[in-house]
């Protein structure tokens, strides 16, 4: 029932019937014998070979804090907007921050305020799996708005954007002001220099 499954709860099996205290039981030992990852209590990923689907690390991190999105470095390079890839996903939260060593990954959750919580959309990532990750402009003001000093020119040199042209410079002005952060707009400010640089090499 759950081969098809990228990642299921404990609850998505005692819906169909199991009891709670036995299912525990036998979760413990599938775990224990090979055939189960868990992630953290009451969460679990099948193990190789018994899986269909390989689960992609953004839906992992949506389904370990569901009051979250994927957003910051591993947005942008998702989008193509940083030539590095990194391995830890990091997600933004209003809940509290978090750390997360499992057998599939490192996952961090950055807490931000409720207010700041929005910018994220449905994305499509392959093999039937989506999840809910910042949008280009959002991810990049996520990282802004959580990393000191970064309305500087070597905070955006040392990011070494790229592609900035999938930015969309109306989007990154409307979403500035709703921060009330005097570092975004500088940062906002940063960009526009950016993506004029392009242009004028461009042509």
């Amino acid at each position: 029932m759950v081969a098809a499954e990228p990642v299921f709860r404990t609850g998505f099996l005692a819906a169909a019937g199991e009891g709670l205290p036995a299912l525990r039981l036998q979760l413990s030992r599938w775990a224990k014998a090979g055939k189960l990852l868990q992630l953290k209590r009451g969460l679990y990923v099948l193990a190789e070979p018994y899986r269909r689907v390989n689960p992609h690390p953004f839906v992992l991190a949506n389904e370990i804090k569901r009051a979250s999105y994927v957003s910051l470095h591993s947005a942008l390079w998702h989008f193509g907007l940083i030539p590095e890839h990194v391995p830890t996903v990091t997600s933004v939260t209003t809940q509290r921050p978090e750390r997360l060593e499992t057998p599939l990954g490192r996952f961090i959750f950055r807490h931000i305020k409720r207010e700041w919580f929005y910018g994220c959309e449905w994305v499509e990532l392959g093999s039937g799996q989506s999840a809910f990750v910042a949008t280009p402009e959002k991810a990049l003001l996520d990282l802004v708005y959580l990393t000191p000093e970064a309305d500087t020119p070597e905070f955006f040199a040392e990011l070494r954007l790229q592609n900035i042209d999938k930015l969309d410079l109306n989007t990154l002005r409307q979403l500035s002001p709703t921060s009330k952060s005097g570092k975004l707009h500088r940062a906002v400010n940063q960009i526009e220099r950016l993506v004029e640089q392009e242009m004028g090499q461009a042509s």
